[in-house]
């Protein structure tokens, strides 16, 4: 069974893997492509060099039509650098509180500029390109459109993807507030954009199809199984993103020991944290979550990100996955390990049955 929004696209389901950032190497990508659904790059953290070359990487693992996504950022950013001295001693001395022979330091840019991420997108020209934390130009969507590269938008209220929708995008993927990792909220305060996937979606659906164009809308939102999709499905949505549950796919890059306390996640675990980037994510209240001292977290998304992305790295190698950014979606206990081709059969193979029983 294929849908309108597969046939654009020329995927064979409705199905796109999430793309998270850190999480989602060309082995992953290219697994879900080939297996018939979207694969997505999750590159806001990459430098332009690294997205030419994974997106070639991509391809070379015979990835045909895949998605690149971004973070609407501003190319620089201002930082208070008493507030920054002041996160780094905290952070220094939660490190070293907990065993880590890391530290921080300041690194020499707070992230990669977005137009340069931007271009190096339009050069490695996938079928797709998402984005979050913001609406993109109109240059911008005219660069898009000139190498017919398909634009989706993230949207965590009607506002947003009516914005979305207005700038050109072809579609908008709606945000749960079950939903995993960081939240793409740009024109509310995240508290106020929480809102649960299955209040959205149609909320969204019936104002996106109201205009002079009707704009498909993607679902994200802890959806872990068939049936959450084919739920999706009645209730307006052209596709289903997932995310938590590829996470402990061995293609997957995130820790070991993030994979593994994702086995034993309970549903009370979950939650909303600004410590580890200083912008709103969700996922897994841990060790770092508990122990992370309030100024610090007052520092703005990307500061905080850099600051803490050593300690990160080192609680990985170190197997200390309480001290990691662990993001999942509500539903983190759902997740079921296999290799991503696998995964991607057996969601199908479920939304088929629930679609069968459905009509029986």
């Amino acid at each position: 069974m294929t849908s309108p929004f597969a046939n654009r696209l020329g995927i064979e389901h409705p199905l796109i893997q999430a793309p998270m950032s850190g999480s989602t190497p060309p082995a992953l990508v290219a697994a879900v492509s080939n297996a018939g659904g979207l694969g997505s790059l999750g590159a806001g953290y990459l430098e332009p060099q690294a997205i030419l070359e994974q997106a070639a990487q991509i391809r070379a693992l015979g990835a045909r039509t895949f998605a690149i996504s971004l973070f609407v950022l501003p190319d620089e950013f201002d930082a208070d650098m008493v507030a920054v001295a002041k996160a780094r001693e905290q952070l220094d001395a939660l490190m070293a509180s907990e065993g880590l022979d890391v530290r921080t330091s300041v690194p020499a840019r707070w992230a990669p500029r977005f137009s340069d991420q931007f271009a190096a997108l339009c050069e490695a020209q996938p079928a797709v390109a998402s984005f979050a934390f913001g609406v993109i130009s109109p240059a911008q969507l005219r660069e898009l459109q000139l190498r017919d590269i398909y634009l989706i938008g993230t949207a965590t209220t009607v506002a947003e993807a009516r914005a979305w929708a207005e700038a050109g995008a072809d579609a908008v993927c709606v945000q749960g507030a079950e939903a995993g990792g960081h939240r793409g909220t740009f024109l509310h305060q995240p508290e106020d954009a929480m809102i649960g996937l299955f209040a959205l979606l149609p909320l969204a659906v019936r104002a996106l199809s109201a205009g002079a164009r009707d704009v498909p809308v993607i679902a994200a939102g802890s959806i872990m199984d068939g049936r959450g999709m084919l739920a999706a499905e009645i209730l307006g949505a052209a596709a289903s993103q997932l995310g938590t549950a590829f996470l402990t796919c061995p293609e997957c890059s995130a820790a070991a020991a993030w994979k593994q306390d994702l086995l034993q996640t309970e549903e009370h675990q979950v939650t909303t944290i600004r410590s580890f980037s200083g912008r709103a994510a969700r996922g897994l209240r841990n060790r770092f979550v508990e122990a992370m001292p309030e100024p610090a977290q007052g520092l703005p998304y990307p500061l905080l990100n850099a600051l803490t992305a050593p300690l990160r790295r080192a609680a990985a190698a170190a197997g200390r996955g309480d001290l990691l950014s662990e993001w999942c979606g509500q539903a983190a206990g759902l997740v079921r390990p296999q290799p991503a081709a696998e995964l991607v059969a057996r969601l199908m193979h479920e939304y088929r049955l629930a679609r069968r029983t459905l009509a029986s």
